[in-house]
């Protein structure tokens, strides 16, 4: 069933309010409809500002307001051919042949430093983006790409190793283009941890202003950005760890900005206050409860306990999914059939899974060896107990929610779960490295799932954004075809095969997909979301004068 896009809805919101101070407005700085000051909630704190290294979903947003692409998708969030893209760094572009594309850089973009944007800095980011020294999460993503070649300092040549319906958005989607005399004498191994990624210097709609660590990540707009000034002067992400204290602080003046409530308490608690709006949209995220295949400290070996499928299938066996998301999501959000979100066509309920049968789940477990022999309530074999530990973020109340529930539902079965929570960023690294048993984790989809797939679910993202160690070469296979397929039935076809597949190994299991319910504070116009980065259409955002409050307007 193809998820559709909703057209985003505003609920009519009171009189401004007069709210406390947050920012303010440099002397002479505010002119005619550039105005304003715009706080936007974010999950924790970031990691680094530099794209190629960070799979944060805060820094991406962030990011994007300081780099750009060379084009982006469109409102209709289609991916094939080039027909909905619009020009961002390149002004045009035209196939030379059905493997060859050539871009035109826009002949005013500037870096911030006021150096202008050539090829050579397309074709650097590319290097940079496919050197495994700087070991991208979206290295994958690219290797459609055979070369990106210098035809002069205003044209780039992309020339592509096979053919598919996508090839431009493979070109463009997860790059961006990054300045070459500004990072070219970092060494490629240190990236991750590179000064520049605290203080950097791109060429889109916002400059980089400030961030000291823990505190306001400032940017501020560029009033000469070649596609126009941005039309909100300042923005400022604040870091909030809790999402109860996020909504709290939205609730009180002190924010502008949440792009995803989660809750339905969450929803009427803003609904209920007369400065904020309410915006539904797809969702493009899914929360999932990932298992290490690979044992913690030899990914060489299989987990002593997830390295048998059979177990992994138990464990989904005992999982009342439905249950679980009406607990804590009630209406506002759905039970995925594969690891995917409402923003993917592919999404089909009838789509073959498992089923929830608690007394199945025991009489697997009871063939694999594993019974409670010594009465303490707990499964064990071989003088190993059927215990793990669940990794879950701190910033996430709805994780921490689940993984409890979960642990309950675990302990009917006999298997015993030991919660550890921590930060998202040591979450990550821990996922990465394989340092963990199983962890609930959310991931941000991109457009179409092609890209994401070969990302999450396969051998080339081992290491990286693949946390489950899961490497299937049949299911490679049919990810491989619904890729290429030129007609949709064929494409459609191959893609229910291959999440037929993964539903049957179970390297994790899919818990829920979110609708996203944004709130933002209702003297902000123009506000659009974009179904797979909220964020997009920012520098569109306006604050009308004559809906300026205290934080808009006083000095510094």
């Amino acid at each position: 069933m193809p998820a559709r896009l909703r057209r985003p809805l505003r609920r009519i919101a009171g009189p401004a309010l007069a709210l406390g101070l947050i920012g303010c407005e440099p002397r002479g700085g505010c002119t005619g409809e550039y105005c304003g000051t715009l706080v936007i909630n974010t999950a924790g704190q970031v990691d680094i500002l530099l794209p190629p290294v960070s799979q944060q979903l805060a820094a991406r947003a962030i990011a994007d307001q300081i780099f750009l692409k060379l084009a982006d998708v469109g409102p209709s969030i289609n991916t094939l051919g080039d027909a909905d893209f619009e020009p961002l760094l390149a002004e045009r572009w035209e196939w030379t042949d059905s493997l060859t594309l050539v871009f035109h850089l826009h002949p005013r973009a500037r870096w911030h430093d006021g150096t202008p944007v050539t090829a050579a800095d397309v074709a650097f980011s590319f290097d940079a983006y496919t050197d495994p020294r700087v070991n991208s999460p979206y290295r994958t993503a690219l290797g459609s790409i055979r070369t990106v070649t210098v035809r002069d300092p205003a044209t780039a040549v992309f020339r592509f190793g096979r053919r598919s319906p996508e090839l431009f958005y493979d070109a463009v989607y997860h790059l961006r283009i990054l300045p070459a005399h500004l990072l070219r004498e970092t060494p490629r191994d240190q990236w991750a941890t590179a000064p520049f990624g605290r203080a950097p210097v791109g060429s889109g709609p916002y400059r980089f202003v400030s961030w000291q660590a823990g505190q306001d990540i400032e940017l501020a707009a560029d009033s000469t950005f070649f596609l126009g000034r941005p039309r909100i002067r300042r923005l400022i992400w604040r870091g909030v760890p809790d999402l109860q204290v996020a909504v709290t602080r939205l609730v009180a003046g002190e924010a502008d900005v949440q792009e995803l409530l989660f809750t339905p308490a969450n929803v009427e608690q803003v609904r209920r206050a007369p400065h904020l709006a309410t915006y539904s949209y797809n969702g493009s995220v899914y929360t999932f409860l990932a298992f290490n295949l690979a044992a913690r400290d030899d990914t060489a070996r299989p987990h002593p306990l997830f390295g048998d499928r059979e177990v992994r299938r138990a464990l989904w066996m005992a999982t009342d999914r439905e249950r679980l998301l009406r607990s804590v999501f009630g209406e506002l959000a759905r039970v995925p059939p594969g690891p995917v979100s409402q923003l993917w066509s592919i999404w089909d309920p009838e789509i073959r899974q498992l089923p929830y049968d608690t007394a199945e789940a025991a009489r697997v477990l009871q063939r694999r060896g594993w019974r409670d022999g010594d009465g303490d309530g707990v499964r064990d074999r071989g003088g190993a107990r059927l215990a793990f530990g669940l990794l879950v973020p701190t910033t996430s109340a709805v994780r921490r929610q689940y993984a409890r529930l979960l642990q309950e539902a675990y302990r009917g079965l006999g298997v015993a779960v030991e919660i550890e929570e921590v930060e998202p960023t040591v979450l990550e690294e821990r996922a990465r490295a394989g340092r963990y048993d199983a962890a609930l984790l959310t991931r941000s989809t991109d457009p179409t799932p092609t890209s994401g797939f070969a990302q999450a679910w396969t051998r080339a993202g081992l290491g990286g954004p693949n946390p489950t160690r899961y490497a299937n070469p049949a299911f490679e296979r049919l990810l491989a075809a619904a890729g290429q397929a030129e007609r949709p039935e064929a494409a459609g076809a191959a893609w229910r095969a291959a999440l037929e597949m993964l539903n049957q190994d179970v390297p994790g299991i899919w818990l829920n997909a979110p609708d996203n319910v944004a709130a933002v504070h209702h003297r902000v116009a123009d506000v659009r979301f974009r179904p797979d980065a909220w964020w997009a259409l920012l520098r569109t955002w306006r604050i009308p004068p004559q809906q300026l409050i205290d934080r808009d307007r006083v000095e510094r």
